[in-house]
């Protein structure tokens, strides 16, 4: 599902402006989610609007940042390299887990991050490390490593900051941030900038960013890493290069190369390792 977004990220330019479509996406997204879950959010009202600078941070880090910026960059950069580059977040956030959240690491797990991350180096390269230091580098994929540096913020804060609610009203509370957050950019990009006119393309993929990679994604990773712990979660993302070039190749038709199976033999022995839970550890669940 998250693969999808990649998609969208590519089609986009010349059909709907960057921050309107994260704005459509989130918003959507918000709406569904709090439909779903409505009881619940008049129920837990008054906690929610206690910590609502929370839910605003969260929606500036995974929706504005990891949403909006992933659409912009999509007009300078490929699909894939949106997938590679965003790939090396579970180091962050790993790293963020263990330093801040204390959550234990294990040898075994080490050396599958190790793995997959060389997998995913040697996809970046594309199989010839002697060109390492001649990568070139466009504006979007800037921004996309900022992205990257966002998304591995925003899963450490979901586990930093516990909530009463169930996965799927904490991802609404957090869309209606990330609008609130996208709002002015939005109206900016769409009254002070040149941008597309409304078209049914622009409402498609609204639509299917809302519905695949906004709420399905979103409310999967939330849902996981409640229960499993972030740092095991994460390693899941090591996925992203692979369907990220999977989705680029057969609906893009970019180019898909013997570096990227090389690279899936590296990536996905790497994130079972990693994914293990340390030995006499046990599973925290919250409710």
């Amino acid at each position: 599902m998250w693969a999808v977004n990649y998609a969208v990220a590519k089609i986009a330019p010349g059909i709907i402006s960057p921050h309107v479509l994260a704005l459509g996406r989130w918003s959507l997204a918000g709406l569904i989610l709090a439909f779903i879950a409505r009881e619940e959010l008049w129920r837990e009202r008054a906690g929610t609007l206690k910590v609502w600078p929370q839910y605003l941070t969260l929606g500036f880090l995974g929706m504005l940042i990891c949403g909006a910026w992933v659409y912009w960059a999509g007009e300078t950069t490929t699909a894939i390299n949106i997938a590679l580059i965003y790939s090396a977040s579970p180091v962050l956030i790993t790293l963020g887990a263990v330093l801040g959240l204390k959550e234990r690491f294990s040898f075994k797990q080490g050396v599958g991050i190790f793995i997959a991350l060389l997998g995913v180096l040697h996809v970046v390269v594309k199989g010839q490390w002697a060109a390492l230091s001649q990568v070139i580098w466009v504006v979007g994929d800037g921004l996309i490593v900022i992205a990257m540096m966002s998304w591995a913020a925003y899963a450490l804060l979901l586990k930093k900051w516990p909530s009463p609610l169930s996965s799927t009203a904490r991802l609404a509370a957090t869309c209606i941030g990330g609008s609130a957050v996208l709002l002015p950019f939005a109206l900016f990009e769409w009254f002070a900038t040149s941008h597309p006119d409304w078209s049914v393309n622009a409402t498609a993929l609204v639509l299917l960013a809302a519905v695949f990679p906004g709420v399905g994604a979103y409310w999967a990773y939330g849902f996981c890493q409640k229960t499993l712990g972030a740092s095991r979660v994460a390693a899941s993302l090591y996925l992203g290069p692979l369907y990220g070039s999977l989705v680029g190749w057969f609906l893009l038709n970019e180019s898909l190369g013997l570096h990227h199976a090389v690279g899936a033999v590296l990536i996905l022995p790497g994130i079972f390792l990693a994914s293990q839970r340390p030995p006499d550890d046990t599973l925290h669940t919250e409710r």
